[in-house]
């Protein structure tokens, strides 16, 4: 049996966060919107008490490797889709364990 690990990172700007708290009112539909609509882990993994960027994360786990690409792919069009981030960077990486 193989399972295969998709994680995606992304790095954020956001111009318009002139606080945390405005910050956080961005970041959270995203991270809670990947989870309930595409069933991944998601999280902000990095830059917590910077305003002004934030580091995303999200992971989709599947038995097809193909599956997992295909819901990653949702999830990055899905944070593109947000008019008030910016999206710095992309980048994946995978963890294959057979057995």
């Amino acid at each position: 049996m193989t399972m295969h690990v998709l994680a995606l990172r992304m790095e954020l700007r956001l111009p318009s966060a002139d606080s945390l708290k405005a910050k956080r009112s961005i970041i959270t539909p995203i991270v809670e919107g990947a989870r309930r609509r595409f069933q991944v882990a998601s999280a902000e993994i990095e830059r917590q008490d910077v305003w002004h960027e934030a580091a995303l994360g999200f992971v989709a786990v599947s038995g097809r490797a193909g599956h997992s690409t295909e819901v990653i792919d949702e999830v990055e069009r899905f944070v593109w889709s947000f008019p008030e981030v910016e999206v710095v960077e992309a980048s994946r990486s995978w963890l294959e364990e057979d057995r």
